[in-house]
């Protein structure tokens, strides 16, 4: 049976000795697998036992000779509906036992007969049985960043990893190059062959796609960051200053765009600190089956990003979720707004009307969806 995130959390647990470092960047080609390969060697050159568990090189002669100086574990070959594919053998690497194992690219969906489902549960029992893991990771595969990634670029990204895998990265290095410097790179075939290059310029490495991109990477290094300094504060006793710590309810229904309002309310939490719930009111307006599948789904990522869910029944939405807020000490509450006709919209605001008069103080965010 697949392990819980809250197990995997507690099994990895930071007063554990193993280190979980994160190079992360915002598109191909901006340099993690190369920065991780360089510190292996100098850390190797220092005389720790280091091994590669999975290295992509994607054709790129650079990082194909920096990975060459290191021991590699030989990967396992699994075959899938007629073809052979390569896997990090995880029981050959145990078996190792290295200071040190190289993962790259986190978000990777393993081959149907692999021992985990996705690369970053390898790369959780590696840790769990002691053993440091530096691995790779483009900043859009984060899943509560879908939404935000698919708005910016239009493509729906399929590999992602859940937040809660984040809150166990120890140390976090942005590999960063600016928009203009990783297009010249483009140009000149170091990232794709030349056939592919341009039609990646013209969509997915679009100047505006790049910019945005890597403000949501440099946002991320620094939530890692503050985690750091909180964590380090807490170990030394370090009584700074801290207000009431906020508690950000997001209200959710069986519209699938509910997921973007609780990628938002995760992101707000992150930001500030705060603790996330999300609250769904059972009012027999979802029974129909295809409602009942959206709504898990909603659930199950609400779930993946850390979030605590609590179903409600009461006579309305706004009664509900006033005296949920009300018993819970809510400080901030989203609501989605997608009421299209003039009736919609005057039986929408009502709603809000009615929350307002019967919660306690609260901000409030009404995001369209």
């Amino acid at each position: 049976m697949p392990k819980t995130p809250e197990q995997w959390l507690e099994e990895a647990s930071p007063d554990r000795k193993s280190i979980f470092k994160l190079f992360i960047g915002y598109a191909p080609g901006v340099g993690k697998t190369y920065n991780m390969l360089s510190e292996a060697i100098r850390r190797h050159s220092r005389g720790e036992d280091i091994v590669l568990g999975v290295v992509e090189t994607h054709g790129r002669a650079a990082v194909g000779e920096l990975a060459s100086r290191l021991e590699s574990v030989p990967p396992r070959s699994l075959e899938y509906k007629g073809t052979l594919f390569q896997e990090m053998d995880v029981d050959a690497i145990l078996a190792r036992k290295p200071q040190v194992a190289l993962v790259d690219e986190l978000a990777h969906t393993n081959v149907d007969g692999s021992k985990h489902r996705k690369r970053y549960e390898d790369v959780m029992e590696l840790i769990d049985h002691h053993i440091d893991v530096l691995s790779t990771m483009n900043v859009q595969h984060i899943e509560s960043l879908g939404p935000t990634v698919r708005q910016i670029t239009g493509i729906q990204v399929r590999e992602t990893v859940p937040d809660w895998v984040m809150q166990r990265v120890d140390e976090i290095v942005l590999a960063d190059l600016t928009p203009q410097a990783l297009e010249s790179r483009m140009q000149r075939g170091d990232v794709y062959p030349p056939d592919r290059a341009g039609r990646a310029l013209a969509n997915f490495f679009r100047q505006g796609n790049l910019i945005a991109l890597r403000e949501l990477a440099l946002r991320q290094v620094t939530q890692v960051v503050d985690r750091s300094l909180e964590a380090y504060a807490e170990r030394e006793h370090w009584e700074a200053h801290k207000g009431a710590r906020e508690r950000i309810a997001v209200c959710i229904s069986s519209n699938p765009a509910s997921q973007y309002l609780i990628a938002r309310g995760s992101r707000m939490a992150q930001a500030i600190a705060g603790e996330l719930l999300v609250v769904y009111v059972n009012v027999r307006e979802d029974d129909f089956p295809e409602n009942q599948k959206t709504l898990l789904e909603n659930i199950r990522f609400a779930e993946n990003l850390g979030a605590t869910v609590r179903r409600l029944d009461g006579p309305n939405v706004a009664k509900a979720v006033a005296d949920f807020v009300r018993e819970k000490h809510i400080t901030q509450v989203v609501f989605g707004r997608s009421a299209r006709s003039r009736w919609q919209r005057y039986l929408y605001m009502t709603a809000i009307q009615r929350f307002l008069r019967d919660a306690p103080a609260v901000d409030v965010h009404i995001v369209s969806q």
